[in-house]
């Protein structure tokens, strides 16, 4: 496995998909802010969750590239198409499963079921993140397909 390449190349994969997020969100095309969603797990302060968020993305992206560079030494093949194809894979279990359980465990995240009386500061993405606007899915898409092809083109399958 190419484990120098997963050490290097995952963080800028990660850096790139969360920068891309990020100028998606700040040019109104979501309202998903991931750093500030999975920094205010640790704290309720929203300029400090983006900075704690961001760096619980790095680390989670660093895991995901460590399953992209697996499935590229098991094929034996590191090819754009076959990152490309990963991404989608993970967008899909991103956006069907992952973000709909966050509610569950997030201490300030509301849950469908939370009622009137919740005093959570943020809403549920739901399904597909559609809660954080229409277009979220399709931006959501895009920066995961291109997680995986800056993957597949810059890491080795050894």
């Amino acid at each position: 496995m190419d484990w120098a390449g997963w050490a290097l190349f995952g963080i800028v994969a990660t850096a790139a998909l969360t920068a891309t997020m990020i100028s998606a969100q700040m040019a109104g095309l979501t309202r998903l802010d991931l750093p500030l969603v999975l920094g205010t797990i640790i704290t309720e302060d929203p300029d400090r969750a983006r900075v704690v968020g961001f760096f619980i993305h790095l680390t989670a992206g660093q895991g995901f590239a460590l399953g992209y560079a697996a499935v590229f030494a098991l094929l034996r093949r590191a090819d754009w198409w076959i990152g490309g194809l990963l991404g989608t894979l993970h967008v899909a279990i991103a956006l069907t499963v992952l973000l709909p359980l966050l509610p569950g465990v997030h201490p300030r995240m509301a849950s469908h079921r939370a009622g009137p009386a919740s005093t959570a500061t943020l809403e549920p993405p739901g399904l597909f993140a559609l809660n954080y606007g229409v277009q979220t899915p399709a931006v959501t898409v895009v920066v995961h397909v291109i997680y995986g092809v800056v993957l597949g083109l810059l890491l080795q399958a050894r």
